[in-house]
């Protein structure tokens, strides 16, 4: 028995020792600050990120999942509070006006594809709600139109002159985006505006115009390109205006849009074709083909481009062949703009589902292939550098204005291009810009996911304890989905 005892009590004091030594070796957990910023009151600016816009929709979960409501949260340990946010009235997703649908429910896949969830949408436009909120993420909004008199009027929204989401809950039909920020004596502020003033040029296919040069933005179109200088001027504006009561606040600049799924998606050969198909479709081409050369000898063309326009079906997989209007315009000879794209081009996302159909059910008339796609369906690679060097303007003036203004940067170009290449990896898990499967994206292959957004929750809560040393505790990824299901709890 007094053997037993012995025993019992090294066993004991062996368990006691390895408590002792755990004690000693615990790093103290640092506590959660605020650093030099205030976090009392926060208020975010910016688009359809800011808003938690996903899978082509607005619905109340994405909008709870936003990185904006995710950052909030982050802050309230660090002397934030609960903050505000214009939420819809559903989880369908879409927009009535008048009782009439003018944007679609939210997209889920349904195991072989992305589909609009039953339902329809209950948001009404004319349901104004009242109150200040602390997101005002608007889906669609340019830099310019922080700064524009009634673009949240309802009366305008038919006509496209407001936009629905802001006429929601615009504090007046004559207000701006930023004076609704500026009258709740914000804090602390983020700003993530500009993706759009490149972004709806670019997933229309480039079918908008390159505004550079332009410093008018009433006279720009939907689907423009905004002049440098323009957004240069909006963007200081803005804070200036931010910062004037003393605010500090944390901004982003913008990705490259070919590191959106929507537009890495859907390959430049996506056409398969037997050796036969291949013969038949060349002989078609046959006398388009030789019309190039004709030019060529009448020095009409450089034999160059006429390479660059022949148009040649091998056995195996093909490039689409399109419509290109930066192509010398030959008409009045006859000749159109047609060639094949190649891997510096991007096909949309949307026209995964169009390549390959036929022309009024005629088998002879295949988009893609014997009927070239228009436009709309593909950025052209003249198309992309436009983007590129917007982007790369803009970015420029969002990194300046964080130095001279002292804001805390967040490099969301860096890590979306870290997405689209090698992915980010934490824990178990390995999340890239893929489609569908790489986490990081939802259906609509622009925005974010539930798991996209708490990443870029992420890269502001470190960008805000590098700048103001703050104390902020990042999100564990893993505890956000990948995607929405059909029905939302």
């Amino acid at each position: 028995m007094i053997k037993n005892f012995k025993w019992l009590l090294l066993v004991s004091l062996s368990f006691v020792a390895c408590d002792n030594n755990d004690d000693e070796d615990a790093v103290a957990e640092i506590p959660i600050t605020s650093g030099s910023a205030s976090f009392a009151k926060y208020v975010a600016l910016g688009d359809s990120f800011a808003a938690g816009y996903s899978d082509g929709a607005l619905f109340k979960a994405g909008q709870e999942n936003s990185y904006v409501n995710i950052l909030a949260q982050q802050f309230m340990p660090a002397g934030g509070v609960a903050i505000t946010t214009p939420l819809m009235a559903d989880n369908i997703g879409g927009l009535l006006l008048g009782g009439n649908v003018i944007a679609g429910p939210r997209l889920y896949f349904n195991g072989k594809g992305p589909v609009p969830v039953p339902g329809v949408p209950t948001t009404e436009v004319t349901n104004h709600l009242t109150g200040a909120f602390n997101n005002l993420g608007i889906p669609g909004a340019k830099s310019f139109h922080l700064l524009a008199p009634g673009y949240g009027n309802v009366a305008g929204v038919a006509s496209g002159k407001a936009n629905p989401y802001y006429a929601r809950f615009a504090t007046s039909g004559s207000t701006t985006v930023l004076a609704d920020a500026l009258v709740q004596a914000p804090s602390f502020f983020s700003l993530f505006i500009g993706g759009n003033d490149v972004l709806s040029y670019a997933t229309s296919g480039g079918i908008g115009v390159n505004q550079t040069g332009n410093l008018d933005p009433s006279t720009y179109g939907g689907n423009d390109i905004t002049d440098p200088n323009v957004f240069a001027n909006v963007y200081n504006a803005l804070a200036t205006n931010l910062t004037a009561s003393g605010a500090k606040g944390v901004v982003a600049n913008l990705p490259y849009v070919t590191t959106l799924p929507y537009f890495t998606t859907v390959p430049y050969n996506p056409v398969p074709l037997t050796d036969a198909a291949a013969t038949q479709l060349n002989a078609g081409y046959a006398r388009y083909n030789g019309g190039l050369q004709a030019m060529v000898t009448n020095k009409l063309l450089t034999a160059e481009e006429a390479a660059r326009r022949t148009i040649k079906f091998v056995a195996g997989n093909n490039a689409v062949v399109i419509v290109d209007s930066y192509l010398t315009n030959l008409a009045a000879y006859g000749v159109p703009s047609y060639r094949q794209v190649t891997k510096e081009d991007l096909v949309v996302l949307t026209a995964r589902t169009f390549i390959g159909t036929a022309v009024g059910g005629d088998p002879t008339k295949v988009n893609g292939v014997s009927v070239p796609l228009a436009d709309q369906w593909v950025l052209s690679k003249d198309e992309v550098k436009e983007v590129q060097v917007a982007t790369d303007a803009y970015n420029k003036t969002i990194s300046g204005i964080a130095e001279s203004k002292g804001l805390a940067f967040v490099d969301t170009k860096l890590a979306m291009t870290q997405l689209s290449t090698s992915g980010v990896r934490f824990g178990n898990y390995h999340m890239t810009a893929a489609y569908v499967t790489g986490g990081a994206f939802s259906l609509d292959g622009v925005h974010p996911s539930p798991r996209g957004y708490a990443y870029i929750a992420n890269l502001f809560v470190n960008a805000i304890n590098a700048k103001y040393g703050a104390t902020l505790r990042t999100v564990d990824l893993s505890q956000y989905q990948i995607q929405y299901p059909a029905t939302i709890q």
